[in-house]
């Protein structure tokens, strides 16, 4: 479906977590607007109709049906990707879903044959390997200008495993853990860097937390076709943090306060019961009583990022930065600037509008897509099994 105008319309399924990070961007860029949602949750609902008076519907099957829709975001969670994008396309709607794309390839599957067969285009994000920064390495890359890539390390020490959860998001199987939702970050940008196809995986999980049932760390040895190789860690247990190696910018772009160290577990460790986690994670969602509206201001300090990165290739190392690219070359040292514009993760709504409104065919589409799942999946498959895992569709 075209839209009638240049203004791209979204209908929004979920109104969570994904959602409330996505919403600064559907906020401050006038290039889409925000026309209506779906949500189980009473309390959200009532907060998007009085933030953007659009019409809200309990059911994913009435949103997609609502004819001022032209693109779907689905932000539901993981485990409803597949069904909610083939309610999308089935409706004639274009769809933009959130990471990572499915929790099987026959859940890809389904989703890029329900999409084609629709003639929509299915885009997958926000990954950060939308970021401004890789892809600028991406192209310094692609210009052979520093040889063919070699190596690339990737780390991110984070608190992601003590942040409020809902039961599920602490079960791997319902795709809770720091595979499903963190390495598809990783997983997405060294692919877009190294440039060539991912052959094979070996990689270990931490889970070393009784309390918290799931991988929180994972350490992983990607080979590329023609020798590249990277490797890329990530350990979500809330001590050492990589963003202090980013200049203390944090993943979103913002200044961050050290001195804030510790606060995940020691919120943490105030709560009594899974069920009180959940209504705790509840209650700072999208509507919920101590939900806090995003600040959307004129400019953003920074562009968002994944943690430290270094592209290794015959002639330079690379170093994507919140505020631009280091570049190490075989005699001098140069730094480029970037300058982040006035939206955060514009270049999302950069991508979805090529692909809607010229038709051109986008970078982080379901067949990209696929390729991260495959290897998120292979990455839980070798550590079970002890060995290499190869790959077919990346």
């Amino acid at each position: 479906m075209t839209p009638h105008t240049t203004e791209l319309r979204i209908g929004v399924i979920g109104l969570g977590r994904a959602f409330s990070l996505m919403l600064p961007t559907f906020i401050a860029d006038s290039r889409v607007r925000l026309v209506a949602a779906s949500d189980p949750r009473e309390a959200a609902r009532r907060q998007f109709l009085a933030d953007f008076g659009g019409p809200v519907y309990a059911e994913a099957e009435d949103l997609v049906r609502d004819e001022t829709v032209d693109v779907v975001y689905v932000a539901s969670p993981h485990q409803l990707h597949r069904q909610h994008t083939v309610l999308a396309a089935a409706a004639g709607k274009h769809v933009l879903v959130e990471k990572p794309m499915a929790l099987s390839l026959a859940d890809c599957d389904a989703m890029i044959q329900a999409c084609r067969a629709a003639g929509v285009h299915l885009i997958v994000g926000h990954c950060h390997s939308f970021d401004t920064p890789y892809l600028y390495v991406r192209d310094l890359v692609a210009s052979g200008r520093f040889g063919r890539v070699t190596m690339i390390q990737a780390q991110n020490f984070t608190d992601y495993l003590y942040r409020p959860r809902r039961p599920e998001e602490l079960i791997t199987a319902e795709g809770g853990g720091a595979v499903f939702s963190q390495a598809a970050h990783q997983v997405d940008i060294v692919r877009l860097l190294a440039g060539r196809r991912l052959a094979r995986v070996r990689c270990a999980l931490g889970n070393w937390d009784p309390d918290r049932p799931t991988q929180g760390a994972y350490s992983a040895l990607f080979m590329f076709d023609g020798g590249a190789y990277a490797s890329i860690s990530y350990n979500g247990h809330g001590h050492f943090d990589t963003d202090e190696w980013m200049g203390w910018i944090g993943e979103m772009g913002a200044t961050k306060d050290p001195k804030a160290y510790g606060s995940a577990r020691r919120r943490l460790h105030a709560i009594q019961s899974s069920a009180e986690e959940a209504r705790l994670k509840a209650a700072g969602t999208y509507g919920g009583p101590d939900y806090v509206p995003p600040s959307v201001t004129q400019e953003h300090r920074a562009f968002q990022h994944f943690g430290p990165i270094v592209v290794s290739c015959e002639h330079a190392d690379l170093r994507p930065m919140p505020d631009g690219v280091h570049v190490y070359a075989d005699e001098q040292h140069t730094f480029i600037p970037l300058a982040a514009g006035p939206v955060p993760r514009v270049e999302v709504i950069d991508e979805l509008r090529r692909a809607v409104l010229d038709d051109c065919p986008p970078l982080h589409s379901g067949i990209w897509a696929k390729g991260t799942t495959e290897t998120c999946l292979a990455m839980l498959e070798s550590d079970s099994a002890g060995q290499d895992i190869a790959l077919r569709y990346t």
